[in-house]
């Protein structure tokens, strides 16, 4: 009944309106599992790199048929026969088809990496959670809200990709959530009030012009007061520094600067703000000055690894080495497989690191990210604004399984897993 006897695959769309591949796996008892890959805009130089077919004549280029065909061609017949519930085996045989993922495309990789693991957790009748976790799977993860959009993920002259709330001091993931949702609103009534726009970017976030960073805080500290909650909810940014790395140094806010004044710039943030987590606040190759940062500020915010370690076990082995960062941000795609997503998080942890499970800039309805979170249980999860359904739906499969759950579900609030 676990045996994989068919292997499928479509074009389907993310929430940019750009195609993406979905991959359907059915196995000997007729369980089906499906799995749609996600797309990110601002992308570490490591990750690995999802196959688009550049047929300027179809989506601008960004179709995906290659990546389907190869699903369908080469994936396919190398899975039939094998048991879904041997992941490991599964993601070896992936492994061996494309070690770097660049022939076949990560999307097509991944796709059926996860698809395997959803098919497997149905044929057992269990959700997917339970599947990948085991029975002590219980700790809902705190949202990392991006409620302000800038970067490449909106068309505004903020230079930080993402402004987050992070709701610590709430007794409940559906507590949090609900934090989370009237900041959000409360944050437009803010907008409103300065006669700023309340159009939205790529993760739901607000994406007005603002004078700065600094001003960008403070609009979501006004939020944070406006609905009752100071004190309760913490900040957290997503700096992207890769996207200010120009010529050897960093352009931000209109100023040139280095790699010391950089630190200093995001130690001054971290000092004049209740922010919690900064997320690749410096360019994923300047080594020496992420090992000062986290020296200055790493006892107070996590520093957390994005393009840094593109859930890589290799870069994240040398993060822990050079004492670069103290938390992983951990995106599957980034890396193919599931096995190895999993494999970086274990890393992380036997470290001592945290551990951030994320979604991407061009989303979908897959709600994979919701499950990782609660099985790995690493505590905390970005996925976007509670705006836009792509975003919304893990987090409505959090309340789902937080109500399963019931009186054994854990919400770790200020204690890290």
């Amino acid at each position: 009944m676990l045996q994989i006897v068919r292997v499928h695959a479509r074009e389907v769309l993310d929430s940019r309106g750009f195609p993406t591949v979905e991959v359907e796996v059915t196995l000997s008892g007729g369980a089906v599992g499906r799995s749609i890959v996600p797309s990110g805009k601002s992308k570490g130089g490591g990750e690995a790199r999802e196959l688009r077919d550049g047929d300027e004549a179809r989506y601008r280029g960004a179709g995906v048929l290659a990546a389907v065909r190869n699903v369908r061609e080469v994936i396919g017949p190398a899975l039939r026969g094998l048991s879904a519930v041997d992941q490991s085996s599964i993601d070896r045989r992936l492994i061996e088809l494309d070690p770097d993922k660049a022939t076949l495309g990560a999307n097509a990789v991944l796709g059926a990496s996860l698809a395997v693991a959803r098919a497997a957790a149905a044929a057992l009748g269990l959700p997917l959670y339970r599947y990948l976790g085991g029975a002590q799977a219980r700790t809902l993860p705190v949202p990392m809200m991006n409620l302000l959009n800038g970067g490449q993920h909106a068309d505004n002259n903020v230079d930080v990709q993402e402004f987050m709330v992070v709701p610590l001091g709430a007794p409940s993931f559906a507590e949090a959530l609900r934090w989370g949702c009237e900041i959000h609103h409360a944050l437009g009534d803010v907008l409103r009030g300065h006669g700023l726009s309340r159009s939205v970017g790529d993760e739901g976030g607000f994406a007005p012009d603002l004078d700065g960073d600094e001003m960008a805080l403070e609009l979501l500290e006004q939020a944070i007061e406006q609905a009752g909650y100071t004190d309760r909810v913490a900040l957290a940014l997503d700096v992207a520094a890769n996207d200010l790395w120009r010529r050897g140094r960093y352009e931000i806010g209109g100023r040139r600067m280095g790699s010391d004044h950089m630190v200093e710039y995001i130690q001054g943030l971290v000092n004049a703000f209740p922010i919690c987590s900064v997320e690749d606040p410096l360019f994923e190759e300047d080594w020496a000055a992420w090992s000062e940062l986290r020296k200055r500020v790493g006892d107070r915010v996590e520093v957390v690894g994005d393009d840094l370690f593109v859930t890589s076990t290799s870069r994240l082995a040398r993060g822990i080495a050079e004492r670069a960062a103290t938390s992983i941000l951990v995106k599957p795609n980034q890396v193919g497989t599931l096995s190895e997503t999993l494999d970086a998080i274990d890393l992380a942890r036997g470290a001592g690191l945290g551990a951030i499970v994320s979604h991407r800039s061009g989303e979908t309805e897959d709600t994979t990210i919701a499950d990782l979170a609660v099985a790995t249980g690493v505590g905390r999860i970005k996925a976007g604004a509670p705006c836009r359904s792509e975003r919304v739906a893990k987090y409505n499969r959090l309340l789902r399984i937080e109500e399963e759950l019931g009186a054994g579900a854990r919400f770790v609030g200020r204690a890290p897993a």
